[in-house]
């Protein structure tokens, strides 16, 4: 079986860790070949990743707006792939890659990981999106929550499948001292705690509530440090944010970092304030670390944590709420300690990369047959 990934990846985020993880897990029968929109050279690390670990792999000439350009390079490199089915990730990969599929006839499958309506453009490309869906052979839904969003769209019950996204065995790493020694450093002083936060730099991960629960929980505990990973349009505004409230050399935004799996076993509590999701990687690459997490009740979210065991769920946009789960953590290293151990064997047991990629690869033999019967 031969599965063509579509993606468009202005950086190598959740979305492309999530579908290069599983191509390295479906089983040996499956060949796994990956395009991706090129984003004015953004997606370059994601296709040099991909190539590291041995698939095949295209930066596509076209993009949006030239469409229908978009629609015959991409049927092209299905023709020269001998693909037996399209994989899509994301809106545009859904848009231009269903015209596609069906142009050379073979079957399309939507994985879709959330819509996050972060700018008016981005809403419209979305819209046109849930309307695209309808058109393809199954849905992968990365939650429950996501998989309402799409049945709300109007996609047919039989069409909606629930995947869990998932992490492989390298999230479970050991603390690497080094790594700590590196992030005390970018403090002005080194704290005795940090507490952590990762992801895209725009509005609906909503990160001024981080930096205001993180001066709540400073005045409380000035020994604790705050950690923002990420990079996107709102930094300059974020950063703005973290000097007004007094946090500057306290709380420090270090970027986008590849090698991020380095630093999150040294969270003492990961923070999580997105307004919506579909099932975030950093929550369960958090859970994988052994940290437990504070985050807000949306998507995907309530079903990786159970609230008091793996870590605290809170309302979305509660900073109240937020802030004294917090503090509550910070004042309690026992009970910090015993959430991350539960937090990993809640993500070891139930989103591990060997059960998804089982999923995913009886889906795929699913829509395979029933395309040739068609």
């Amino acid at each position: 079986m031969r599965v063509v990934h579509l993606m468009a990846s202005p950086f190598f985020g959740g979305p492309e860790r999530q579908m290069l993880g599983l191509a390295r897990h479906l089983p040996g029968d499956v060949v796994s070949i990956f395009l991706s929109f090129a984003e004015h050279g953004q997606a370059q690390p994601f296709m040099d990743e991909a190539q590291r670990h041995h698939f095949e792999g295209k930066l596509l000439q076209y993009n949006t707006p030239w469409f229908f350009s978009c629609v015959s390079e991409v049927a092209d490199e299905l023709q020269k792939a001998k693909a037996d089915i399209l994989s899509c990730s994301g809106y545009k990969p859904d848009l231009v890659g269903w015209r596609a599929a069906r142009r050379v006839g073979i079957p399309v499958v939507s994985i879709s990981h959330g819509w996050t309506a972060a700018t008016w453009k981005v809403r419209v490309y979305e819209s046109l999106d849930r309307c695209a869906i309808g058109w393809m052979d199954a849905v992968v839904c990365v939650s429950k929550a996501q998989a309402d969003k799409v049945r709300a769209a109007g996609v047919a019950e039989p069409n909606i499948h629930v995947i869990h996204n998932a992490v492989g065995e390298e999230a479970f790493v050991e603390p690497e001292p080094a790594a700590r020694a590196e992030m005390l450093s970018w403090f002005t002083a080194p704290p005795r705690l940090i507490v952590g936060a990762a992801g895209r730099l725009s509005p609906e991960k909503g990160y001024s509530l981080f930096i205001e629960a993180a001066q709540r929980a400073a005045k409380a505990h000035s020994d604790v440090g705050f950690v923002l990973f990420g990079e996107g349009d709102l930094r300059g505004e974020l950063e703005q944010t973290v000097a007004s409230c007094g946090l500057h050399g306290q709380l420090v935004l270090p970027g986008f970092r590849p090698d991020m799996a380095r630093f999150l076993p040294h969270l003492d509590i990961h923070v999580m304030t997105s307004l919506t999701e579909g099932l975030p990687i950093v929550l369960l690459e958090a859970g994988a670390a052994g940290v437990p997490s504070v985050a807000t009740a949306v998507g995907g979210i309530p079903e990786v944590i159970d609230d008091g065991v793996t870590g605290h769920l809170v309302p979305s946009g509660d900073c109240d709420a937020l802030a004294r789960c917090i503090i509550a953590l910070l004042d309690d290293h026992s009970r910090r300690l015993a959430m991350g151990r539960a937090a990993r064997d809640r993500v070891r047991q139930d989103f591990s990369f060997t059960g998804t990629a089982q999923h995913y690869h009886a889906l795929f033999e699913k829509v395979l047959a029933s395309h040739k019967l068609e």
